[in-house]
């Protein structure tokens, strides 16, 4: 946002909410700032996350005494019905 605009919408905002002359001021600031906070990127962006697949998975956590084996199962083929 221009920094012009954003002083005639803090001066109509300060305008019509403050009530005296330092009031009036703290507001005109406090808007002035929020103004300028609008179109600011955001900077604390996360990283990408890695996109892993079932057998990097599988292959990281090796089968543990009394859990099941997720590689053993049965793979179930679904065919569509005409």
């Amino acid at each position: 946002m221009q920094n012009w605009l954003k002083a005639v919408i803090a001066g109509i905002g300060a305008k019509k909410l403050g009530g005296g002359c330092l009031s009036t001021v703290l507001i005109f600031v406090i808007i002035y700032y929020a103004l300028g906070q609008c179109n600011r990127p955001a900077t604390n962006n996360p990283p990408p996350v890695k996109q892993t697949s079932l057998r990097e998975v599988i292959d990281r956590y090796p089968e543990q005494p009394g859990k099941r084996n997720i590689s053993a199962l049965p793979v179930c083929k679904i065919e569509p019905v005409q």
